[in-house]
């Protein structure tokens, strides 16, 4: 399985809801809470390029974005290959060029 990691606050409703559904997924994450520390602050400022809002979340080397983000892939059937979870899904060639156009890289 691959390495999860979000980066979380205190009393953000996204963040609980985006480690609700990687729990429902049964797939572990590390959860990196901003705020604890400097460096902490500036590994998310860097990772991010700068990105104020919370959760943002990695999936291996891979910036998914928040959790809307996230929920997209999930909606695209894509979510689960991306954790290691299925196998990469089929796609039509279509869906892959409306995707394409709309600036979506899944």
């Amino acid at each position: 399985m691959v390495k999860v990691e979000l980066y979380t606050n205190k009393g953000c409703a996204a963040c609980v809801s985006a480690k609700r559904l990687l729990d429902q997924k049964g797939v572990a994450y590390e959860e990196k809470k901003l705020g604890t520390s400097a460096r902490m602050d500036r590994e998310f400022l860097v990772r991010t390029e700068g990105s104020k809002s919370v959760p943002q979340i990695f999936i291996g080397e891979k910036w998914i974005g928040g959790f809307d983000d996230v929920l997209r892939y999930d909606r695209a059937n894509e979510l689960d290959w991306l954790l290691g979870l299925e196998d990469r899904p089929k796609v039509s060639v279509l869906a892959k060029l409306i995707r394409m156009m709309r600036g979506q890289t899944f």
